[in-house]
């Protein structure tokens, strides 16, 4: 057991720094706008979940290593915020956000992994990666498609800041394409039935998103995927699908 999460754990470290290798070659070399490489650091975050799952035979030591993780990285964020230009590099917009934003993420994530493969069995931990990737690339698809395209603001007492019509309208698409090809991969069900359970519960998440303060889309975006997409698979289960 120790070896599987030392192996695990080395494991996610590993992606992280080559990911961030990486991150920071295309930085230096394509130069991409400031929002698009914020989006490409959310992604690689977002990316990390297949780790957790692949590395892991047993659910608790992927939680463990999601929680030791973030613990871990907390402290060598905030030493990090010393220096402005470093944090620079993260395209950091307050002081702070980066270290409370990580820990959001992998808190949600250790959350999903506590409920859909240890409380609900091995078989239901593809919900993890189905309702992480929908809220990923639908959240980096709003707020591209928003900032570049955006040009009908959404002004209404549950949403907050400058969101439009065009961003939500964007996460609701992405993140339908992104329940749809994980349910396609990690399910048996035939694709119109995927299909269906994308477009059904696509519009909960764009809702969840548009309605959701102070970045806790983070968690409420993929909670409010996964219970819904685990409704439908009982139900499509109960109709002998």
């Amino acid at each position: 057991m120790l070896s599987e999460f030392m192996s695990g754990f080395g494991l996610f470290i590993g992606y992280y720094i080559i990911a961030v290798l990486l991150l920071l070659i295309i930085r230096a070399y394509l130069k991409p706008p400031k929002e698009l490489f914020r989006k490409l650091l959310h992604m690689t975050c977002v990316s990390s979940v297949l780790v957790l799952l692949y590395a892991f035979d047993t659910w608790y030591l992927a939680m463990y290593t999601v929680i030791v993780f973030a613990l871990v990285l907390y402290p060598v964020i905030a030493y990090t915020e010393r220096f402005p230009k470093v944090m620079e590099i993260l395209i950091q917009r307050k002081k702070g956000e980066i270290k409370l934003s990580l820990l959001i993420v992998f808190f949600m994530m250790a959350v999903l992994i506590a409920i859909f493969w240890g409380l609900m069995g091995e078989q239901w931990k593809f919900i993890v990666i189905v309702s992480v990737m929908a809220w990923g690339f639908g959240d980096a698809a709003a707020a591209l498609v928003g900032k570049a395209f955006g040009r009908h603001p959404i002004n209404h007492r549950w949403v907050e800041g400058t969101k439009t019509r065009e961003g939500t309208i964007a996460m609701y698409f992405v993140s339908a394409i992104a329940i749809l090809i994980c349910l396609m991969i990690y399910t048996s069900m035939p694709w119109y039935l995927c299909l269906s359970g994308a477009f059904l519960v696509a519009p909960i998440c764009a809702i969840v998103e548009l309605v959701s303060r102070n970045g806790m889309d983070t968690i409420t975006v993929p909670l409010a995927t996964a219970f819904p997409i685990f409704s439908l698979m009982i139900l499509f289960s109960l109709m002998g699908v």
